[in-house]
């Protein structure tokens, strides 16, 4: 058997276990990414330079100790549900910081250290899960520039795929 199909019998796992719990009770979700993340007073070198300043997706490949430790303090707290540091992961947003082609490989790190801090505090009695955390773009949709519609689908595509391939359950919109 692949590690493709390792992969997608535990996916079906996690998502069954998901949809049992939410049949009996409430779950927590985390607290709030970019707060936690703008409290940890970052500099430009933490971000991987100044042209990288404020991207908080990209604190997954530079920082990855701060955006693991971001989880596990939820999940200390009581989360059952960690969302993944990628609300602006879609190649339309990162293309701002020149990091468009890396939007895949960002949302993908993003959801498996996320999934990572989740399967550390899971248990058999209380499974944690991982949501996907997909925000707007900073851009309008519009006929006449910005972005169309069929542009989007694309920049949402590509998000959706890196984060369901790092081992997210759900995604958040």
């Amino acid at each position: 058997m692949g590690t493709g199909s390792v992969s997608a019998a535990i996916q079906r796992e996690r998502a069954e276990a998901l949809r049992e719990i939410l049949a009996e009770r409430i779950l927590v979700l985390d607290g709030a990414t970019g707060t936690f993340l703008q409290g940890e007073n970052l500099t430009a070198k933490d971000f991987g330079g100044e042209q990288y300043e404020g991207c908080n997706e990209h604190l997954v490949l530079t920082r990855p100790d701060v955006v693991s430790r971001m989880h596990a303090s939820y999940l200390e707290a009581g989360a059952d549900m960690v969302e993944t540091d990628t609300f602006g992961s879609t190649p339309l947003v990162l293309g701002e910081y020149g990091l468009a082609d890396r939007a895949l490989e960002i949302s993908r790190r993003a959801a498996e250290l996320a999934r990572e801090a989740a399967a550390r505090f899971s248990t058999a009695e209380r499974p944690r899960f991982v949501a996907g955390s997909m925000g707007p773009t900073t851009k309008s949709v519009t006929v006449t520039g910005g972005v169309t519609f069929d542009d989007l689908i694309g920049h949402y595509a590509t998000q959706a795929e890196g984060l369901l391939l790092g081992g997210a359950d759900v995604l958040l919109l």
